[in-house]
C-alpha cells in the first residue's frame, strides 16, 4: 500500500479522535466567548485555534510514521513470503505489534502442521494407488500373453482393443499418482522426438486397426532434451484423443518439424469433428469434457489436463487449433538448449 493511501486510511481509522478534538476545541471557544473573565480578542482566539490545529497535524504525521513502521516492515515480508517467513517478521514496537506477531506465528505453525498431514496422506494414497496399479498389471500381462498367442482369432483381436483401453487407463492412473513427485522421477536425456511418436503408435496399433485408422508419420529424426517416459505420456494423451475422436477409416498425421526459432515441433492432425471455438480455451481444464466428449460418452476430462500439467513442468508448449467439421491440430513445441537450461533450474 502506498504511503499516501496508508495515511488517508490512518486518518480515517482515527476519525473519532479527530471529531473529539474538534468538539473539545469548539467547546473551549464557546466558553471563551461566553465567559467574560476568559474573553480575548477574536484574532487571538483564531491564532490559538490555528496553533492547536497545526499542532494536531504535526502530531498526526509523527504518530502515523511511528505507528505504521511495523506495518510497512510487514509489507516487505509479504513481498517475499517464500520459505519460513514467520522467522523474519519485523520487530514489534507496540503491544499490538507483538500480538500480531504471535498470532501470525501460531497461524504459520498450524498451517505447516496441517500441510504436513495432507502431504503424508497424499503420499500414502499415491503409494497405495501405485501398488494397486502394479498388482492389476500382473493379470493384464498374462492376458496380453494369451492375446499374442491367439492373435489370428477375430474375437481375440476385439478383446485386445478392449485390453488396450484398460491398459491405458491404468497407465494414466499410475502417472497421476506419480505427478506430485515428478521431480524424483525425471531423467534428462537426448531423444528422437519422432521415435517417441513411433513407440506410441505401436502401443495404439490394435485400437487403430479396430477403427481402420491410418497414421501418417512425416519428418525426419529430430533430437530434443527431455524425459523419455514423461514425454511419451504427453504424446500418448494427444494420440489417444486423436484416435478416440477420429471417424472410422480416418487418418491421423503426425509431422516432426523445426520452426524458425530452432524449436522442434510435433504436429498432430486428425479428421475428427473438431472443437467449437468457445470450448478451446477450456479443453485443458481439469474435468472438462466438452460437447464432443459428452456425445461420445468416453471422455474423463483428465487426459489433456494431465498433458498440459506435465508439459508445463518440462518446458513444452501445447497449442491447439480446431474448427468444427474440419478436425483438430495440436502441437508440442520443445524448448531449445538455451531455454532448457531455465527448465532444469526449476527442478533444483
Amino acid at each position: 500500500m502506498k504511503t499516501r493511501a496508508m495515511f488517508l486510511q490512518y486518518v480515517g481509522d482515527r476519525k473519532s479522535w479527530l471529531l473529539f478534538f474538534l468538539a473539545m476545541l469548539g467547546v473551549v471557544d464557546v466558553l471563551i466567548w461566553i465567559d467574560k473573565a476568559l474573553a480575548m480578542p477574536i484574532n487571538s482566539l483564531l491564532y490559538l485555534n490555528g496553533l492547536l490545529v497545526v499542532g494536531l497535524a504535526l502530531f498526526f504525521v509523527w504518530r502515523f510514521f511511528a505507528e505504521t513502521a511495523y506495518l510497512r516492515s510487514l509489507q516487505q515480508v509479504q513481498q517475499a513470503m517464500d520459505g519460513d517467513w514467520q522467522e523474519v517478521l519485523p520487530e514489534a514496537i507496540y503491544m499490538n505489534d507483538q500480538m500480531t506477531n504471535d498470532i501470525l506465528r501460531q497461524a504459520a505453525e498450524g498451517y505447516s502442521r496441517n500441510l504436513a498431514k495432507m502431504k503424508a496422506a497424499s503420499l500414502i494414497e499415491a503409494d497405495y494407488t501405485a501398488a494397486w496399479v502394479h498388482e492389476v498389471k500382473a493379470p493384464l500381462t498374462a492376458m496380453k500373453l494369451t492375446i499374442d498367442a491367439h492373435r489370428s482369432d477375430p474375437a481375440v483381436r476385439k478383446i485386445e482393443s478392449e485390453w488396450l483401453r484398460v491398459h491405458l487407463m491404468l497407465e494414466q492412473q499410475l502417472y497421476i499418482s506419480r505427478l506430485p513427485t515428478m521431480e524424483a522421477d525425471y531423467v534428462i536425456e537426448e531423444v528422437d522426438a519422432s521415435g517417441l511418436v513411433v513407440e506410441e503408435v505401436r502401443e495404439l496399433a490394435s485400437w487403430c486397426l479396430e477403427k481402420n485408422i491410418g497414421v501418417d508419420l512425416i519428418g525426419e529424426e529430430s533430437l530434443v532434451k527431455t524425459d523419455r517416459k514423461w514425454c511419451r505420456f504427453i504424446i500418448r494423451q494427444l494420440m489417444t484423443n486423436a484416435v478416440k475422436y477420429s471417424p472410422a477409416g480416418g487418418e491421423i498425421t503426425v509431422e516432426t518439424s523445426t520452426d524458425n526459432d530452432g524449436h522442434v515441433v510435433l504436429t498432430f492432425t486428425d479428421e475428427g469433428q473438431g472443437i467449437p471455438a468457445h470450448e478451446i480455451p477450456r479443453i485443458f481444464d481439469k474435468g472438462f469434457t466438452g460437447g464432443t466428449g459428452r456425445l461420445h460418452n468416453a471422455a474423463t476430462g483428465l487426459g489433456l489436463y494431465l498433458a498440459k500439467t506435465v508439459a508445463e513442468k518440462m518446458g513444452i508448449a501445447i497449442t491447439v487449433d480446431s474448427q468444427v467439421g474440419r478436425g483438430t491440430v495440436m502441437q508440442l513445441r520443445f524448448p531449445t538448449d538455451n531455454e532448457f537450461d531455465q527448465v532444469k533450474s526449476q527442478w533444483k
